[in-house]
């Protein structure tokens, strides 16, 4: 190598030989993180995550790590992401203010990028204990480590109590603390087209949030395991998903009143995918219902379908036994052969040509949301591939507009299926497997952020502060 004897190349390798002193003196520079108000914390709660004591405009990497239970597998999994970041003139990478530099697994500026932007790792990493993200701050050569900090990811606080709710298969209530004698807000969360008890995971989620929260499955199909067809997990439901009933949220409605920490007078619903289809139907013939969240929703009611059921002759909801209009699917068995042939697999494909096909069948089959006298709030996104999401939500919200009626939406151009969250899980891997839920990663870790912050203020509007 030539030595640099000129004035003009020491001039040139000044700043990689400051950068390489200032490194050399890190410690001097007491590198911490520091995580406000404090490193656990309930996801979707406010945080700040700032890497602190750096050398004025120093560059450096920061390294994020946490297992994952993958749900395509039910198995731990290393997940990992990194970003490059140049410090402020103070010395400081704010997460939530710091854009990283090109060629990290994330653009822009993010607080939540390195959390969503993780990927799996390579097999036989080790794996560690679920819920805690491992935060490692590096030189930008990676050759000394300034910093480290072990995040705890909490989904909803750890108090949260639940007990069965009898009357139906699978439900249970979560209620948070509070003193005796509170009654509370009640919310009934609804499930799609996974059924079963899944829907349980989100009831502590909104009991953190102070609501009483019932968990309704209403549906539970045959599962399907490595060795072939499994049973029903609750064989006390229908295990087809065709008529579903959706006077069953009157009986929900009469039990949540019975319950002593409940006010009975201020019940809102949620419903998710066909969770949404539901809680929207409910919402033309239950004016007791005080606030409606319709994630991934449809505009109209969409064909049955489960064991037992002809293609193109049942609807997916009744009420009080008479079935809902509804419009059928075209060549839904052709795209679910894909998980035989590898091709991707589209839901929105066959709902799509249904609709396209049956155009006499949609005025019928819509759902007259402009009858919903709660307000309501709905999220979508225009690349959603299980159905269109972003553009029934959009119908929704015209139709209700029209009307003069209490309509929010969050709705992304770019975003698919998966919008239920806070945008700090890894949204990397939705659309890995042959069946395709649409959306970026981006797209969809963003729209759940602003998603989660909709929901939450749209709720304590007209449901926590509504009158009794």
């Amino acid at each position: 190598m030539a030595a640099m004897n000129t004035p003009t190349a020491l001039l040139r390798a000044l700043p990689a030989l400051l950068a390489v002193s200032l490194w050399s003196a890190a410690p001097a520079w007491a590198q911490r993180f520091v995580v406000s108000p404090g490193p656990e914390f309930v996801v979707g709660d406010p945080v700040g995550i700032v890497l602190d004591g750096l050398p004025p405009n120093g560059e450096l990497r920061i390294e994020a790590r946490r297992t994952v239970v993958e749900w395509q597998t039910g198995r731990p999994r290393a997940y990992r992401s990194e970003a490059r970041f140049r410090a402020d003139a103070a010395g400081r990478v704010d997460l939530a203010s710091a854009a990283p530099l090109p060629g990290g697994s994330y653009e822009g500026v993010d607080l939540r990028g390195l959390f969503w932007s993780q990927v799996p790792a390579p097999e036989g990493t080790p794996v560690a204990q679920p819920g805690r993200v491992q935060l490692e701050a590096r030189s930008a050569d990676g050759a000394r480590t300034l910093a480290t900090q072990e995040l705890v990811l909490r989904p909803a606080r750890t108090d949260i109590a639940s007990r069965d709710a009898a009357p139906f298969p699978g439900a249970r209530l979560f209620v948070g603390p509070g003193p005796e004698g509170l009654r509370r807000p009640a919310l009934i969360v609804l499930g799609g087209s996974e059924g079963g008890t899944r829907i349980l995971r989100d009831g502590p989620v909104w009991a953190s949030r102070g609501y009483a929260v019932l968990a309704l499955p209403y549906y539970s199909p045959p599962g399907w395991g490595p060795n072939g067809p499994t049973p029903a997990e609750l064989p006390a439901l229908p295990p087809a998903f065709a008529d579903i009933p959706v006077e069953r949220l009157e009986q929900a409605r009469e039990w949540l009143a019975q319950q002593p920490e409940v006010d009975g007078k201020r019940i809102g619903v949620m419903g998710t995918s066909k969770g949404a289809e539901f809680a929207l139907l409910a919402g033309t013939k239950m004016p007791w219902i005080r606030a409606i969240v319709a994630m991934v929703p449809t505009d109209v009611v969409w064909e049955g379908w489960g064991p037992g059921v002809v293609p193109g002759t049942r609807s997916s909801f009744a009420w009080k036994g008479e079935p809902f209009p509804f419009v059928p699917y075209k060549d839904f068995d052709k795209e679910f052969a894909g998980f035989q042939t590898g091709a991707d697999v589209k839901i929105r494909r066959p709902q799509d040509a249904g609709r396209a096909a049956n155009p006499g069948r949609v005025p019928g089959a819509r759902i007259p949301v402009e009858r919903i006298a709660a307000p309501v709030l709905v999220i979508g996104g225009h690349d959603d591939q299980v159905w269109d999401s972003g553009g029934m939500a959009e119908a929704i919200v015209a139709t209700r507009s029209a009307a003069g009626l209490v309509t929010e939406a969050v709705i992304d151009r770019q975003a698919g299926h998966f919008l239920g969250g806070t945008g700090w899980n890894p949204t990397t891997q939705y659309n890995a497997g042959p069946s395709k839920s649409g959306g970026t990663p981006a797209a969809d870790a963003r729209t759940q952020a602003r998603a989660w912050a909709a929901t939450v203020a749209f709720l304590q509007r007209h449901l926590a502060d509504a009158k009794p």
